[in-house]
């Protein structure tokens, strides 16, 4: 995989090698050189090796990706990301790359197979030209920690105070502007934004010009989000742009009402009433609504947790996802 320090995509990468390493899938990685993934997959049990995975005029990566290659003898090489799968090494094995979003594809001609993670992303791959037989849809999943929720007072938030939570870079595609224009019209509720971003500094001080700032919590980066999703009263996705949605998958998982922009993926994922409430994309009216109505009505939040729990069992666990893969990889093997 070769992409940045955290992200959607990169968290979700690490859950599944070490889903896959858990079910007994023997795995070799090989990642960009940031040590806390490294150690994170290493203690999973997944031989790791770093490179720096640069641009067109880097030709150490690709003979450095080759010799593992041939070392390592793979069944299967899977790529994550554009930079990845233009460069994986031809041979005896079988080059699967795996798509979150509507990349280029001239990035993966090297893949025999693509795997995606929402049915539109499939349908978009087709149209560009791929054979239906050679691509394959596997949703994410979100696994379960035990670890408890977050106390508010580490967060500077009244104990009896409606939190909402926001887990997503700061960036214009997340619309976390949206959110925060829609604070004044809930009363007495506080935002929790868990990421980091280009946008930081903008929306501080939007915060502040909305006059909200003293009810918003900039979090940066977070590596306990089990603990601010139970200790959250809604989750929210205001993105403008949303492939897939793992926060989506991640509040259904830990028992939290989500309210989401129509963006693709969420707009794919909820159903909307019966496992989250779902808004006009940049509407911050409608997104006020949305999270004073669940806010004001418990047997609602409840309606659209249990509908969440729901869809986790039958779409989204680990065991599901992590099945669907190992039958992906079976049948190319074969």
């Amino acid at each position: 995989m070769a992409s940045g320090v955290h992200g959607g995509a990169e968290v979700f990468y690490e859950d599944l090698v070490r889903a896959l390493q858990r079910s007994g899938v023997d795995q070799a990685c090989v990642i960009r050189p940031y040590p806390m993934r490294a150690a994170l997959l290493s203690a999973a049990g997944a031989r790791v090796s770093t490179m720096v995975f640069g641009g067109p005029l880097d030709l150490v990566t690709p003979w450095k990706l080759r010799k593992v290659a041939a070392t390592e003898n793979p069944d299967i090489i899977m790529g994550w990301m554009n930079r990845a799968c233009r460069i994986l090494p031809k041979g005896p094995w079988v080059n699967v790359g795996r798509l979150g979003g509507y990349y280029g594809l001239k990035y993966y001609r090297r893949c025999k197979t693509l795997i995606c993670n929402t049915p539109d992303i499939v349908d978009y791959v087709v149209r560009e030209g791929w054979s239906a037989n050679d691509v394959h849809y596997i949703p994410n999943f979100c696994p379960t920690d035990a670890e408890p929720a977050i106390a508010r007072g580490e967060l500077d938030t009244p104990a009896d105070a409606k939190v909402l939570l926001i887990l997503a870079r700061l960036h214009e595609a997340k619309g976390i502007d949206v959110a925060l224009k829609a604070l004044p019209a809930i009363p007495g509720a506080y935002l929790w934004i868990a990421g980091e971003g280009p946008l930081e500094r903008h929306l501080k001080n939007l915060a502040a010009d909305l006059k909200v700032e003293n009810r918003v919590r900039f979090l940066g980066w977070r590596d306990d989000r089990a603990a601010l999703l139970r200790a959250a009263d809604v989750c929210l996705v205001p993105s403008r742009h949303e492939p897939f949605g793992n926060v989506v998958v991640n509040a259904w998982t830990y028992g939290v009402p989500v309210i989401a922009a129509a963006a693709q993926g969420p707009d794919f994922l909820i159903e909307d009433g019966v496992d989250g409430l779902k808004a006009p994309v940049g509407d911050v009216g409608a997104l006020a609504a949305a999270v004073n109505a669940v806010i004001r009505d418990e047997g609602l939040g409840k309606r659209l947790m249990a509908g969440g729990e729901v869809r986790v069992a039958r779409e989204f666990s680990e065991k599901t996802v992590v099945n669907r893969y190992r039958e992906v990889f079976e049948s190319l093997t074969r």
